[in-house]
């Protein structure tokens, strides 16, 4: 007992110093999106698929998940038998993604969710609470489009905008609100560089938000629908 006391004494002194429990070495490698691993959990999902009759190896979720987020998958129902752990850099192994399927009625197919946009949007919407209790309302700022808006960060306490990091060019990106109070990332920036750099046949009304699904391991996660502008053939949000 005696010997564990001290274990765990070592163990909360080391914790703010390298991690106990998770060293330099093993939190960096729990941050990369491996191309690898993403194709074996895609291996186990076809191979559940085949044994299941075309199920899918998911967690269930409302029908009104926004469709990024509306397909995690259950590790549960791979291992062991299609995969003998999960990916060390997913969730379920202390990893900093979500793994999901993206197409699941077509063409399902695996895809990353970085968690760190959740973190980003959850500080944010916490001090957005604690104004709105006060002030009933959030400080909108801009209108972007019908019903999309910037906001006021000053009157929400920062000293500088919040940003969240893009998992597809690690650029920062912005935030928006629409007129329900819910956050969002701001994708435009990535689009309008992924509509320049890869041939397609998107025209206004299409949501163009594949176009960066087909070219990379992520989802744009926590992101409004976008669609071409007519006139400048650059990415605006698709608003009914």
């Amino acid at each position: 007992m005696k010997q564990i006391a001290r274990l765990l004494l070592v163990c909360l002194f080391i914790v703010p110093l390298s991690g106990c429990l998770y060293p330099q070495e093993r939190l960096k490698q729990n941050q990369i999106p491996y191309k690898d691993q993403v194709a074996a959990v895609q291996s186990a999902v076809n191979e559940y698929r085949k044994a299941t009759g075309g199920l899918l190896p998911i967690k269930t979720r409302d029908m009104k998940t926004p469709v990024y987020l509306k397909y995690p998958i259950d590790f549960q129902k791979l291992v062991p038998r299609y995969m003998q752990e999960p990916p060390g850099n997913a969730y379920e192994s202390g990893g900093v993604f979500q793994y999901v399927i993206i197409d699941a009625e077509t063409n399902p197919t695996v895809k990353l969710l970085d968690l760190r946009l959740a973190e980003r949007i959850r500080d944010l919407k916490l001090r957005l609470k604690m104004y709105t209790d006060e002030h009933r309302y959030p400080p909108f700022k801009d209108v972007v489009a019908p019903g999309v808006f910037t906001l006021d960060y000053k009157k929400l306490g920062y000293k500088e905008p919040p940003y969240a990091v893009s998992p597809f060019s690690g650029n920062n990106l912005s935030f928006v609100i629409d007129g329900r109070g819910e956050i969002y990332i701001d994708y435009r920036s990535d689009l309008y560089n992924a509509l320049k750099k890869y041939p397609h046949h998107y025209k206004p009304g299409d949501d163009i938000r594949a176009l960066l699904t087909d070219h990379s391991l992520f989802v744009p996660a926590y992101s409004l629908p976008y669609t071409i502008d007519a006139k400048t053939n650059e990415p605006i949000f698709f608003t009914k």
